[in-house]
Order: C-alpha cells, then structure tokens, then sequence
C-alpha cells in the first residue's frame, strides 16, 4: 500500500512540474511578443517623427492660386531732422518742398532754400494678399539723397503705388531708426545704419488686390523652389487626402481639383491642402559670399576622392626714402633717391586626402586641418568644383 501511495505521488507531481513548465513557457512567449511588438511600435514612432521632423507644409513650399505679397513704393519727404537732412545742394529735395509748400499756398525760389532737417525718401511696404482697405501695414524708409541721419524724422503723407502706376496705399508718421550718429569736430561716432527706418503701421491700405475666384473647381499650387521630386511628393500627399485630386503638371505646379463635396467651402479646403505636410527635396548646393567669407552648404553634398594642398604667397614690399647729399663745397646737389625692399615668403602646404562619400562634417573638418581661413576655402571649393571632383551647385553671392 505504501509503495503504491507512493507511486502515485510520484507521478502527480511529474505531472504538476510538467504544467508548470508549460505555464512558464507561454508566459515567457506572451512577454516575448510583448517585447517585439513594443520595439516594432517605437521604432515605427521614430521613424514617423523623423519623416516628420524634415517636413514642411505646403503654405511653406509654394503659393496656391498665385495668392502673394504685391510690392509697393513711393517718393516722399522726411522732416523734423535735427540738422541731419539732405544739403543744400541736393536739388531735387529742395524741388520737392517747394512743390508741397506751392500745393498749400506758399511759393518759394528752390534755388535759394537752405534747409537741413528734410530728406528726401523711398517709402516702400508690402501689401499682403486679402489686404483690406483700411487696414495697416509698416513701411520702410530709406534716404536717396546725403542726409547722415533719419533719427527722430516724420514721414509726410506719400502715395504708395503698384508695379501699374496705381495707388494702392498711403504713408505716414514717425519713423523708428535701430540706429545713431552723433559727430563733433574731430570725431563721429555711428551705431548701425541711421539712414533707414521703419515707420510701424504707418500705411493705409486704400485699394484691394482682386484674386481669381476660389469657388472655381480647380487650384494651381505654385512651388517656390520648381523641383520635380518635391512636386511629385506633393501630388502623392494631397492624394492620400483627395484621393485622385492632383497631378504634377511639371516641376513647379501642382494641379488639384476640387472635390464635390468640398466645392461648397473653398476656405475649408485651401486650408486642409495647405496644411499637409511634405518632406521637400532639394538640389545639392554649396553657397559662398565673398564679401562676408561665409560659406553654406547642404547635407546631400557628395565628393568624389580628391587630394588638396594650400600654400600661401605673401609678397610684402617696403619703399623707404634715402637722401643723397653731397659734401662740403662739393659741386653736387641734394637728391632723394628710392630704396625699395621685396621679401617673398611661400607656406608650405600639407597634402589632404578627402575620401569619396564623405560627410560635411568630416568635409569640414578636413578643410580646418589644412589650416587656411575661410575665404581660401571658398578658392579651395571652386578648385575642387572644377577638378569635376565636387557633384554639387556652387553659387557665389
């Protein structure tokens, strides 16, 4: 009996360790597909912020309906300077306050003002699109004639007109200038530019721009940047939207038509197209300004193998003045003759080899170890550019 007793005992708890196993081992699967699905899901989430992140919306990327920002300017006169305004011999400001004070009833001989607290001005503004009369917008003033000083300076009523010769808006008011000049007899002292300002909300829009009708059935998306790969995008996002709503006409349009169900809120609809998000692509491009020793360049910028060495020449002349002059009773004259000193001193320069595919941070860093400025580098650049070494557009501003 207890032989038995024990058998069975034995193979009870056989049994249990076995369904304990088993149990364990269906856990340890459901954690495993927990896990795996937990990894799928954050690396689909980055993945989804990434694209994002290099994303722009259309209303960034392009125009819809040619809907942009008109240009404005006009001609007119700044008065209360502080003696800082145009001289006396700059003749067309002197026309012009003669012409104002003849349209109120006082004429004067332009020819005999001397006044120093007027300058005559370009006032030009944007008038932005939708643009109601009655609205205000600000307005920039620049001085054409030799004033030192717009600083503390109102700007008198001027019309402002459009690329038609028809007024549009009109200015007024005091301007704002980021700057100063203040001068003595022996010395001036200037902060920034003083002879442009700002005058802030100082034009009066006094006619509207018409726009195409938006209740048509289509809509043209202009891009800013015509590229074929970003209007391509653009098309295949907006029809995730509209399905089978537009079609890239070329690399700077975008054709879309509107829905039926959409044709009864135009506004609606512009907003939803205008809001989508595409990731824009662009040409590979590295833009230098001489002037400023600034160089920009992009993330798609790719160089073939290529091996650089930079020296610098320095010539330095030095031109001195020696006098020649003859002894006592001597029958010779007092001369001054030149002495002109030439040293030439060349660097020399270490080869760099800058392998193909490279990033720009390692372009970078490549340029900086051969130990040249930036301004050689732009030389450096263009060397490579036309060495066929450099696959990408090189634009010097």
């Amino acid at each position: 009996m207890q032989t038995g007793s024990r058998a069975k005992y034995t193979i009870n708890k056989t049994e249990s360790q076995r369904e304990g196993m088993i149990t364990l081992g269906c856990k340890i699967q459901a954690t495993l597909k927990r896990a795996v699905t937990l990894i799928i899901f954050i690396v689909l989430f980055f993945a989804a912020v990434t694209d994002e992140s290099n994303a722009a919306r259309i209303k960034d990327l392009a125009y819809i309906n040619g809907v942009r920002s008109n240009q404005l300017v006009g001609y007119g006169l700044v008065v209360g300077l502080n003696g800082t305004g145009d001289k006396s011999n700059t003749i067309f400001t002197n026309q012009s306050l003669a012409n104002m004070l003849e349209k109120m009833g006082i004429r004067i001989d332009p020819t005999k003002t001397k006044v120093n607290n007027i300058a005559a001005v370009t006032v030009t503004a944007d008038l932005p699109p939708f643009g109601k009369v009655g609205n205000k917008i600000d307005a920039s003033v620049s001085s054409i004639g030799d004033a030192k000083s717009l600083g503390g300076g109102i700007l008198l009523l001027t019309q402002l007109k459009g690329a038609d010769g028809e007024v549009y808006a009109m200015a007024q008011g005091p301007l704002v200038v980021g700057g100063f000049l203040a001068s003595g007899t022996g010395a001036t002292v200037q902060k920034n530019h003083p002879t442009v300002g700002r005058v802030p909300n100082g034009v009066t829009i006094e006619r509207e721009i018409s726009y195409a009708d938006m209740k048509s059935d289509s809509l043209l998306i202009s891009l800013k940047a015509p590229d074929y790969t970003t209007a391509r995008r653009m098309a295949e996002r907006i029809n995730q939207t509209f399905v089978g709503a537009a079609f890239a006409k070329d690399g700077g349009s975008v054709a879309v038509t509107t829905p039926d169900e959409q044709k009864s809120n135009p506004v609606k609809f512009v907003s939803m197209i205008e809001n989508l998000d595409v990731k824009p692509d662009n040409m590979a491009k590295i833009v230098v300004d001489e002037k400023t020793g600034t160089v920009v360049m992009g993330d798609n910028v790719l160089i073939s193998t290529v091996a650089i060495s930079h020296g610098n020449i320095t010539v330095q002349v030095k031109e001195d003045t020696n006098v020649s002059q003859p002894l006592p009773f001597a029958r010779g004259r007092t001369v001054a003759t030149p002495d002109t000193q030439i040293k030439v001193e060349e660097d020399r320069g270490r080869w760099v080899v800058i392998p193909e595919g490279i990033t720009i941070r390692e372009l970078v860093n490549a340029m900086n170890a051969t130990g040249v400025p930036t301004r050689d580098i732009i030389t450096i650049l263009q060397t490579i550019k036309a060495a066929g070494a450099l696959y990408a557009e090189l634009e010097v501003i």
